[in-house]
């Protein structure tokens, strides 16, 4: 692009070259006048040859998946919880297969064609491919890309509700993976989710339902015991009526369903119940996704900084209320979330205020929904800070003193700078 620039710009010393110093300064000043326009012109120069980049490093990842024929991929995808669910499922299978996942966040077209060009080897037997999607037709390019034998639907819900116009668009979405699977695969569904119990799956896969609150469900959890260190739960299998308890590091329900998901998986592929137990037990706890940080021996920091949505936001002051200490939540709220932004936020507000003994908006405008849902619950307005940049919440924090034993504080989501005020 810098290299397309600068040719345009030289350009007018054609000009100077031909004896004609007027021309060659009109054309320089009327190209830096509509610099806008120079970089549009400059995109539509390299288009092609971007285009064909691409299709040369697609085409390479194509021929890589193809030539390995004992390579099984399994896509995930859903509104909420790809990439936690992508890691556990990595981790439990880790016990018995060599697998592999997209790392970080890597869910688009060119993020999984990074991945399997430059991490793809010939002693991997399973791909985890996470897969994110904007708007319709999306995770059908990464099924043609990717070509996955199985499929996991996290949860649908009101991300991107923006981009993809609806709520019916973005189970159309996500169901397109389901709906690229062959016939001899496998789709795991979330049976609490009612936006995948009411779809219309349009081919004869093999479906397993997870579950916590539908007890008819192929795996069904139970029995759950939440404590600051992680939980504990029962898991009943259906077709085995076997029920097993299993410990995992992890918190919040959501990691239940998606502990369930992988343990679907792993145990249709052949592990063992002692390697099931061994690899949630194992399971990392995922950055920036309720992870538990001792910043010192008064504070403990819930750092749920990562796209905060409203399942999991909700999920998240759940965790918060279980500890036994005195309760901050630091947040500038949820965005993309369409029309319905400033009543999810609201009621996100009228949570806080059951939870938290102190709160922290992180934007004046951003956060006006929740300071609404705050005012309609009566929240004690000196236990309310609202600040312009999230650094400013850590000398608030340092400043409450309590009587309590533990600080607990909930980093919930963590916008760019674009959206500090």
């Amino acid at each position: 692009m810098l290299f397309t620039i600068i040719i345009l710009y030289l350009l007018p010393l054609l000009g100077y070259i031909f004896g004609n110093e007027f021309i060659c300064a009109s054309l320089l000043s009327l190209l830096i006048s509509l610099n806008f326009f120079v970089i549009f012109v400059a995109n539509v120069i390299n288009k092609p040859a971007e285009k064909m980049v691409f299709n040369h490093y697609k085409n390479q990842a194509m021929r890589k998946l193809k030539s390995s024929n004992h390579l099984e991929v399994i896509g995930i995808t859903g509104s909420y919880g790809k990439t936690s669910s992508k890691n556990i499922l990595n981790d439990i299978l880790s016990v018995k297969y060599n697998s592999l996942t997209t790392p970080k966040n890597f869910n688009t077209q060119y993020g999984l064609i990074i991945t399997i060009n430059n991490y793809l080897d010939k002693f991997h037997e399973i791909f985890v491919a996470e897969m994110g999607a904007f708007k319709c037709g999306r995770i059908k390019l990464l099924c043609d890309l990717v070509k996955p034998k199985y499929g996991i639907i996290t949860k649908i819900g009101e991300a991107h509700l923006e981009t993809f116009g609806s709520k019916e668009n973005i189970q159309k979405g996500k169901f397109e993976l389901v709906e690229n699977l062959p016939s001899d695969g496998l789709a795991i569904l979330n049976r609490d989710d009612e936006w995948q119990v009411n779809y219309e799956i349009k081919n004869d896969v093999k479906v397993l339902w997870i579950g916590i609150d539908s007890k008819d469900a192929d795996l069904v959890a139970s029995n759950i015991e939440v404590t600051p260190s992680g939980m504990s739960f029962d898991v009943y299998f259906k077709d085995t009526k076997e029920k097993e308890r299993f410990t995992t590091k992890l918190l919040g329900k959501a990691n239940i369903y998606n502990i369930l998901a992988a343990l679907a998986f792993a145990r249709f592929k052949g592990m063992s119940m002692n390697e099931l137990k061994m690899g949630v037990k194992r399971i990392n706890t995922i950055e920036h996704r309720l992870e538990l940080k001792n910043t010192s021996k008064d504070i403990t920091i819930i750092d749920d900084a990562y796209n905060s949505n409203p399942v999991g936001s909700k999920m998240a002051l759940d965790v918060l209320k279980l500890m036994d200490g005195l309760k901050i939540v630091v947040t500038p709220g949820m965005i993309e979330l369409g029309e319905l932004q400033y009543d999810l936020n609201k009621k996100y507000g009228e949570y806080i205020s059951e939870v938290a003994d102190f709160t922290i908006l992180v934007g004046h405008k951003q956060t006006e929904p929740i300071q609404d849902g705050l005012k309609s619950k009566k929240y004690d307005k000196d236990k309310l800070f609202i600040i312009d940049d999230v650094k400013e919440a850590f000398k608030i924090i340092d400043k409450i003193k309590s009587d309590k034993k533990h600080n607990y504080v909930l980093l919930e989501n963590d916008l760019p700078d674009i959206f500090n005020e």
